[in-house]
């Protein structure tokens, strides 16, 4: 037998998904903004005509992004990027993580790495001082430039650190019982049933590996070895100077092409690879996997 609502309750309810609704469409409204911008014109876009529909419709800054082989280069730069580094700090911030939520008697030295970790991440050395560094290890050109110097990510080891920490202790002690080693309890207890905080920092690390753009402006001095990002960055640069030694067509085409027509472009293009990661990511985001797993 259901349960009845009166008629204020109703309207009440009706009202509530009314305004819930109208925030959740405003949410898009940037993308949608972005999107109308990316297919506008120079003029409209500059004008600042556009809203949520494209003025004077137009695929120059499309074509400008994709116009040469230089763009595609550039986009398997940056998933060579992604699929290496995220699998360096992914194994390395689930590998400090576990160590750190350790207690002491296991661990005498944890407050110590855990120290130097927040250390860094409060205090940067600097970007001079990093640049000579990549320079003399003579990884300036390298892919390792862009991945080893974020490897280790101290927030993403503490908030996987802290979900270790919420695991029942039990789990941990059932496990010693039953002759499981320290490396045996991280993947095969703790790795299945963190998966949720594990998604949410490989996600990050994705993220973050993805939109970096000025580490490929310092350290890559070919432009064949730009990241997608410092590519279409680029882009932009070329489009804002001046137009001299140009043909006629591409003096045409940059004519026609805006800092914001074209930085909707690259939001756009930037956000497919995440689009796609996204929804199977998404299911792990759910909270409660550990409910259940010991018996009160």
């Amino acid at each position: 037998m259901g349960i009845r609502l009166s008629a204020s309750e109703r309207v009440f309810g009706i009202v509530v998904i009314i305004i819930l609704s109208l925030l959740g469409l405003s949410t898009l409204f940037p993308l949608v903004h972005i999107l109308a911008v990316s297919f506008s014109d120079k003029a409209a876009a500059s004008g600042g005509l556009v809203t949520v529909y494209p003025v004077h419709f137009t695929l120059v800054s499309y074509k400008a992004v994709m116009a040469d082989s230089a763009f595609f280069h550039a986009f398997g730069v940056s998933v060579e990027r992604v699929l290496l580094g995220g699998a360096i700090q992914f194994v390395l911030t689930i590998v400090s993580a576990y160590a750190l939520s350790r207690p002491k008697s296991e661990f005498r030295s944890r407050d110590v790495y855990m120290w130097v970790l927040v250390f860094t991440m409060i205090f940067s050395g600097g970007l001079i001082p990093t640049y000579l560094t990549i320079k003399s290890l003579h990884m300036l050109d390298t892919m390792w430039s862009l991945v080893l110097p974020t490897a280790v990510a101290v927030f993403n080891i503490i908030v996987l650190m802290n979900f270790f920490k919420s695991l029942p202790k039990e789990l941990d002690e059932a496990a010693v019982i039953d002759g499981s080693g320290p490396w045996h309890k991280l993947w095969a207890i703790y790795f299945p049933l963190s998966l949720p905080s594990i998604a949410t920092v490989t996600l990050f690390s994705v993220v973050g590996h993805w939109n970096a753009f000025f580490d490929g402006l310092i350290y890559m001095n070919d432009p064949n070895h730009y990241p997608l990002q410092t590519y279409l960055n680029q882009i932009i640069v070329q489009a804002a100077q001046p137009t001299t030694n140009m043909t006629p067509d591409e003096i045409e085409r940059l004519s026609k092409l805006s800092d914001r027509t074209m930085n909707a472009a690259k939001i756009l293009v930037s956000m497919v690879p995440i689009l796609v990661i996204y929804p199977f990511l998404q299911r792990y985001f759910i909270t409660g996997i550990t409910l259940g797993s010991v018996k009160e």
